[in-house]
């Protein structure tokens, strides 16, 4: 059964969206990440800065035992210990947000997990494909289960949901 979703937080207040699909199924064909956002967030990406103020719009669990910092980013917090984000004035310079999403492909991706679809979601999907080259860097630059190749690589295709300590 649908349900009404109203986000009131730091960057979005009203906005309303239908969640539509049951929760982590029913996802576009060919879209196959690897990491829900729940294990992300427990991982740790985005230096811990990332989604501080969204405890209302996602599940309770998704924030137990999370690397969250909301005073600032901290790149000790990422799984590999390096910062691999761009800052969101670079991304907005880029093209790369859009309104409905204004914090970028991850906050895209934990609605989209949540049931949510939208218009946006083929060119978020290309953009999750299109990291697949960095997967394959690591892949041929690094020997299987080295954790210290390539850090900055791994944490930044870590951001995508690709478990790069597998590769």
């Amino acid at each position: 059964m649908p349900k009404k979703v109203i986000v009131n937080d730091r960057m979005q207040h009203g906005y309303v969206y239908w969640r539509t699909k049951p929760v982590g199924r029913n996802f576009a064909p060919g879209f196959t990440p690897d990491l829900t956002p729940k294990q992300m967030l427990r991982l740790g990406v985005f230096g811990g800065k990332y989604m501080t103020d969204c405890d209302q719009e996602f599940p309770a669990s998704w924030f137990v035992g999370a690397k969250l910092c909301a005073e600032r980013h901290d790149a000790r917090l990422n799984c590999f210990g390096v910062n691999a984000s761009q800052s969101l004035s670079i991304w907005r310079r880029s093209g790369w947000l859009r309104a409905q999403d204004p914090r970028g492909w991850f906050q895209w991706y934990c609605r989209y997990y949540m049931g949510r679809r939208s218009a946006d979601d083929a060119r978020q999907i290309r953009r999750w494909r299109a990291v697949a080259r960095h997967v394959a860097a690591i892949r041929k630059n690094c020997e299987p289960g080295d954790l210290e190749c390539r850090r900055r690589q791994r944490q930044a295709v870590l951001h995508w949901a690709y478990d790069s300590r597998k590769i």
